[in-house]
C-alpha cells in the first residue's frame, strides 16, 4: 500500500503521479501495468478520448468528470513510461504545452493585435507553420510540405478534412460546393463501373474517393463530417429502434419480417418524427 499519510495533504495531481509510479514498480506494482509500453497503451488513450466526447455529447457532467480522470490517467501513464526511459516526465509535458499556448497566443501574452476570431485563427496557423518548418529543419527532414505533420493515426474522416484544409492554404481547392457535388457524382459513377468487376481493392479505392469528396463537400458547407455522421448514426438507431418496437407490438422480430414490411415501418417512423418536429 502507498503510505497515504505522505500524500494526504498533497495536490491530487501529485497523488495521481505517485499512484502511477507505484503501479509501474517492477517489484511491488501491478504485473499488467508493468508489462505495458507506449504501443499497448495507445489504443486505451484513444478510447478514453472518445468516452470524454461521448459524455459531453450526452451532457453527462458527472460522467465527464470521471472520463476526464481516465484520460488524465493515460497521460500520466505515458509520462511515467517516458520518465523511466529518461526521456521526459509529467512536468515536462505540462511545461511544453504551457510554452506552446503562450507562443501561439501572442495577442494575449504578447503585443500582437487580433481584433476577431479570424485574425486569431490566421495568427495560429502562421505560428503552427513556422513551428513545423523549424521542427523539420531541426530533424533534418525534407518532409516539410503543406501536408506534413497531419497525424496518420487520426480517424480517416478527420484526417481527410485536415489534409484538404492544408492543401487549401496553398490554393489547391474547389472554390464552391457546386463543383464538388459534380465530383461526387463522377466518383460514384466510377464506383458503379467497378461493381461488375467486383475487385475488392479497386472497389475500396473508388469508395475511398467518394468518401474523400463527401468530406470536401462537408468542409465547404462548414459542417464537421464526423458530427454529421454521428447525428445520422443516432437517427438510424432511433428509427430502427422504432421499427423493432412496432414489430414487438405484433409479437414479431425483424428476422421474422420481410424487408418490405420493415421499410414501411421505417417510413412510418420517419414521418412520425417529421410530424412531431413541426
Amino acid at each position: 500500500m502507498i503510505d497515504d499519510s505522505a500524500f494526504r495533504d498533497a495536490r491530487p495531481i501529485d497523488r495521481l503521479l505517485a499512484v502511477m509510479a507505484r503501479l509501474r514498480d517492477k517489484e511491488r506494482g501491478c504485473p499488467w501495468d508493468v508489462a505495458q509500453d507506449f504501443a499497448t497503451i495507445a489504443p486505451y488513450t484513444v478510447e478514453e478520448a472518445y468516452e470524454v466526447a461521448d459524455a459531453i455529447d450526452r451532457r453527462d457532467f458527472a460522467g465527464l468528470r470521471e472520463e476526464l480522470g481516465d484520460l488524465l490517467l493515460q497521460i500520466a501513464f505515458h509520462a511515467r513510461m517516458a520518465e523511466e526511459e529518461g526521456r521526459f516526465d509529467f512536468d515536462d509535458v505540462a511545461e511544453t504545452i504551457v510554452a506552446k499556448m503562450i507562443r501561439r497566443h501572442p495577442h494575449v501574452f504578447g503585443d500582437i493585435d487580433a481584433a476577431d476570431e479570424a485574425a486569431v485563427h490566421a495568427n495560429w496557423e502562421r505560428i503552427k507553420a513556422e513551428e513545423r518548418a523549424a521542427k523539420g529543419a531541426k530533424s533534418g527532414s525534407e518532409d516539410n510540405g503543406a501536408l506534413a505533420g497531419v497525424a496518420r493515426a487520426l480517424p480517416a474522416l478527420v484526417r481527410a478534412e485536415k489534409l484538404q484544409k492544408r492543401a487549401s492554404r496553398v490554393g489547391f481547392d474547389w472554390g464552391a460546393p457546386a463543383p464538388i457535388l459534380d465530383k461526387i457524382a463522377e466518383e460514384i459513377g466510377e464506383l458503379r463501373a467497378e461493381l461488375p468487376i467486383a475487385d475488392k481493392a479497386r472497389l475500396s479505392d473508388e469508395l475511398g474517393d467518394v468518401l474523400f469528396a463527401v468530406v470536401n463537400l462537408a468542409r465547404h458547407l462548414g459542417i464537421d463530417p464526423e458530427t454529421a455522421l454521428h447525428g445520422t448514426n443516432a437517427k438510424f438507431e432511433r428509427r430502427f429502434g422504432e421499427v423493432e418496437r412496432r414489430l414487438r407490438v405484433d409479437g414479431r422480430k425483424p428476422e421474422d419480417s420481410s424487408l418490405e414490411e420493415m421499410e414501411a415501418l421505417w417510413q412510418a417512423a420517419k414521418e412520425a418524427e417529421r410530424t412531431s418536429a413541426m
